[in-house]
């Protein structure tokens, strides 16, 4: 062999080994059975049972979330839906001090309270685009919302109590049922792309683009699974606000933050 060869060879055998993007990295998504979001429920009781101060502390904003949703609801019923989705928009992001917490402790660490404050800070790039893609989303779901009211209530916006009424109203089923599709549509969009995204940026550094088009692969190919998953997130949520001072979400907004994450590890399987 000749000589330059040789040393060509030896060389590139002593180069290190070059690592894959986390993005690049070869992963699957597992074909999840019923059981799975009920697994994740437990999965995230443990977890914040095991740091119950923690969690609590970032089910403050949940909680402020539905204090502000109520007192909405009753000055300016309009822009409820606008807030709904912003604060399906807000929800995964606030948790990620809960994905943090539940990361750590599925590694075997130690918690670190002021590291899951700032877990966010070294994925800014991707999370910014994930928040713009999902802004716009939530800015067109207000924008209908409020189209579809003005069209039905044409001689002006309703109170509360004008809207409770529609929607008890047999006569309004049509508004009503058409109401509620287009928000699920919206709803719907706003789950796929963030079901997994924002806890698999905060594990894997990934891109935005990626994460998304990674949580719309979990949805789609598990539809029945996750559309579970989602109804049981939103069962949750409604059953916590009818407690009273809706004190119920500063509980199960954690619960949901920690079992989100173990939705993210349980369909998602990197190799």
């Amino acid at each position: 062999m000749p000589k330059n060869l040789t040393t060509t060879l030896l060389e590139a055998v002593a180069q290190p080994p070059v690592a894959l993007a986390p993005e690049a990295a070869p992963k699957e998504i597992i074909f999840l059975s019923w059981a799975d979001p009920f697994h994740w429920l437990r999965l995230g009781w443990r977890d914040l049972v095991a740091h119950p101060g923690t969690s609590l502390f970032y089910g403050l904003p949940f909680w402020c979330m539905a204090l502000v949703l109520h007192g909405l609801f009753h000055k300016e019923p309009e822009y409820v839906m606008t807030l709904v989705s912003g604060c399906l928009l807000a929800g995964p992001f606030v948790a990620m001090g809960l994905y943090d917490l539940s990361r750590r402790r599925e590694q075997g660490q130690a918690t670190d309270f002021m590291a899951s404050l700032t877990c966010w800070k070294h994925h800014l790039r991707s999370l910014g685009l994930l928040v713009g893609v999902l802004v716009v989303l939530e800015l067109m779901w207000g924008r209908v919302s409020l189209v579809m009211l003005a069209l039905f209530f044409n001689s002006g916006l309703p109170t509360s109590a004008g809207v409770m009424e529609a929607v008890v109203n047999v006569g309004n089923l049509d508004f009503v049922a058409a109401y509620i599709a287009v928000s699920g549509i919206f709803a719907m969009l706003v789950f796929t792309l963030s079901a997994v995204s924002i806890p698999m940026v905060l594990d894997r550094d990934t891109d935005a683009i990626t994460a998304a088009i990674l949580s719309a692969k979990v949805v789609s190919l598990n539809p029945g699974v996750m559309l579970l998953w989602g109804a049981l997130i939103v069962v949750m949520i409604v059953l916590s606000l009818l407690l009273p001072f809706a004190l119920g979400l500063a509980v199960v907004g954690p619960l949901l933050g920690h079992a989100s994450w173990h939705a993210y590890r349980g369909s998602v399987r990197w190799l």
